[in-house]
């Protein structure tokens, strides 16, 4: 029993041990309308004491006095229901058999009554304490405070309004809010009624002339966001918003430090992606974790996913002495994840790379680590051939000797009709991971995962927009017809993890991405939620694409069929399978030329074999079938 003495919980003590004495004076006035007999008087004198000393013991086991009054909560007063019950009860039965006067037993109605008159004094002294403590000063309401409208009454808007009204040094004060439930209309949160919906919000901020508008819908998909942001965008009332689904930490919120501005990321229009976390975790739960590229955007996001899983160490391998500090800082110091061993390598070390697995024999590999910039890699192919293609063979063939679970390769669309030498050397990776995966003799599971463009990644394009902006312009767009496919780093990485769970033998997944953006829109939306209006107070100009560059990007390649699989956002790619002798042959020949620094046959080389692999005689509806996927015809 906790029950550290303070000047606080001795005051809570006192009051208790007056609303018990109060409860049992008055089930005795209750019980006996023409005045208390002097034998029962007698009794209640006796008992008195017994009964506070009873029930107060029994309130110190249950915690009455581990919290304080103003925090108390839902939960806490059915633990204070129960613990009444139990000192009601204990005490009662004390007193009857105790018989503190001779032949006098205690009636049974004294008993109830003393239980009902105890259960709401203790419910009510506490309710009542949160309501004044909390309960905002009319000075406060006027003098303290932004005026907000909530967008969204549920969860989350019921703890936004709360913290609010409890905490005004926030700096905001709640005038109303709005939600598409037709239930909610004129109902109370706290005290702050609902208006309408948000299809009335142009009416209502014409109206109540909010300071801002604040989103309080953690899952609200980016159309909803969208919609919300061009509405106050009219009014010129700047929105913020709770952070999303995937960055929203688990418990309270903590307005001060999660509330902030829409950025372009919230409003794209895509459906939150929902993960099966239970399939997951399977997997992943006391598993050795290695993570190549561990620093990376999407290796560290992988890290901070994975610490969450229950993996039982993560190897976080990364060639950047400040990046693989940065993560590994974060998962120890702040995300409380001290299982890591951090490895300064270049994982194209093989040498080094098998004295790693060997001492720590991991289950599951993230295979993150690679060259994505398309401009810097038409610029040195001997470096994208080396570090994405021949280095993903060495970690898969290591990971093959010491028996590795699983191997999960990082792909992007740019391996789907690869036009640069990013694309072309990614598509090789994910050879690799074929021609090992259907092996008869290796019992490791490959899977390669290609997805788009990340949101907020480093070289990004927002970032550059971004900072663009920060500049007063111009903002740069290569043509204005280009469209790219995007995904927030979290989600990409969700369904990484996700598709390491369903992944066979030599497979390749898609993410759906969703539709494709058109990057001019995309940067009138960032100059727009900068609260600057395009082409007026920031220029867009158009460069022209680099070499290698797509207009458009694609997702999968003409000669490949597209299969569902048990999640709707990952789709199974099936092709007739690669000749595993040729592409060993061509392997072996790239490394030479790599080794020798001979660039144009390097480039000639990887040209011939994109555009005329040799693969096996199966076809993509066979393997398809063997896959367990339903194929349907790419386009």
């Amino acid at each position: 029993m906790n029950f550290p003495i303070n000047k606080h919980r001795l005051w809570q003590v006192a009051v208790d041990a007056g609303l018990i004495a109060a409860a049992w004076y008055l089930a005795f006035q209750l019980r006996f309308d023409n005045g208390i007999p002097i034998y029962y008087g007698t009794l209640f004198e006796r008992s008195v004491a017994i009964v506070i000393g009873v029930q107060l013991v029994v309130f110190v086991a249950f915690g009455f006095y581990n919290r304080w009054w103003r925090y108390v909560s839902t939960r806490d007063m059915w633990g204070a229901a129960r613990g009444v019950t139990v000192a009601c009860g204990i005490s009662s039965l004390v007193v009857y058999f105790a018989n503190p006067v001779s032949h006098v037993r205690l009636p049974r109605s004294i008993a109830i009554m003393d239980w009902l008159l105890l259960l709401a004094f203790v419910a009510g002294t506490r309710l009542l304490a949160r309501s004044l403590i909390e309960r905002p000063a009319a000075r406060d309401l006027v003098a303290h405070g932004k005026g907000v409208i909530i967008v969204g009454a549920g969860d989350a808007g019921h703890l936004v309004v709360k913290e609010m009204l409890r905490r005004p040094a926030l700096g905001y004060t709640p005038i109303g809010l709005v939600d598409d439930d037709p239930k909610t209309r004129n109902l109370r949160v706290h005290g702050i009624r609902v208006l309408g919906t948000t299809d009335d919000l142009p009416g209502i901020m014409h109206e109540q002339r909010p300071d801002e508008v604040l989103i309080a819908i953690p899952s609200a998909p980016g159309s909803v966001r969208g919609k919300v942001v061009e509405m106050a965008r009219v009014e010129s009332i700047p929105v913020k918003t709770l952070p999303g689904i995937h960055e929203l930490i688990s418990g309270d919120v903590d307005l001060a430090g999660q509330i902030r501005p829409v950025q372009v990321e919230d409003v794209l229009g895509r459906e939150p992606v929902e993960v099966d976390l239970e399939s997951i975790a399977s997997y992943l739960a006391d598993e050795t974790v290695l993570v190549t590229g561990a620093g990376g955007s999407i290796g560290s996001e992988l890290c901070r996913q994975i610490a969450r899983l229950g993996a039982a160490r993560l190897v976080l391998v990364e060639n950047s002495e400040r990046a693989l500090f940065e993560i590994e800082r974060e998962l120890v110091g702040e995300r409380g994840f001290p299982a890591c061993a951090a490895v300064l390598a270049d994982v194209g070390n093989r040498r080094k790379l098998r004295e790693v697995f060997e001492r720590y024999r991991p289950g599951v590999v993230f295979h993150a680590a690679a060259y994505k910039h398309v401009g810097l890699l038409e610029a040195n192919p001997i470096e994208a051939v080396r570090n994405n293609a021949l280095v993903t063979r060495i970690v898969a063939d290591v990971a093959v000797e010491f028996e590795t679970k699983r191997f999960v390769l990082v792909s992007t669309d740019k391996a789907a009709n690869p036009k640069n030498l990013m694309g072309q050397s990614k598509a090789l990776c994910e050879w690799i991971v074929e021609a090992l995966g259907h092996r008869a003799d290796v019992p490791t599971r490959f899977v390669g995962v290609r997805f788009g463009n990340v949101l907020g990644s480093s070289g990004s394009v927002i970032p550059i927009f971004r900072r663009q902006i920060e500049r007063g312009g111009p903002v740069t767009v290569r043509h204005a017809e280009m469209t790219r496919y995007f995904m927030t780093i979290p989600e990409a990485v969700s369904l990484v993890v996700q598709a390491g769970s369903i992944g066979g033998r030599g497979e390749i997944f898609v993410l759906d991405m969703g539709e494709p953006v058109r990057i001019l829109d995309l940067a009138r939306n960032m100059i727009q939620l900068s609260g600057l209006e395009p082409d007026r107070d920031v220029k867009i100009e158009f460069t022209g694409a680099l070499p290698g560059e797509k207009l458009h990007e694609e997702l999968w390649s003409a000669d490949e069929t597209v299969g569902a699989t048990k999640h709707p956002k990952i789709l199974r790619v099936t092709r007739p399978q690669i000749d595993a002798a040729w592409l060993d042959e061509e392997l072996a020949e790239l490394e030479r030329l790599v080794t020798d620094g001979e660039t144009l046959e390097l480039v000639s080389l990887l040209g011939a074999m994109v555009k005329e692999p040799r693969r096996e005689t199966s076809t993509a509806p066979a393997d398809a079938a063997r896959a367990g996927g339903e194929p349907f015809a790419s386009g």
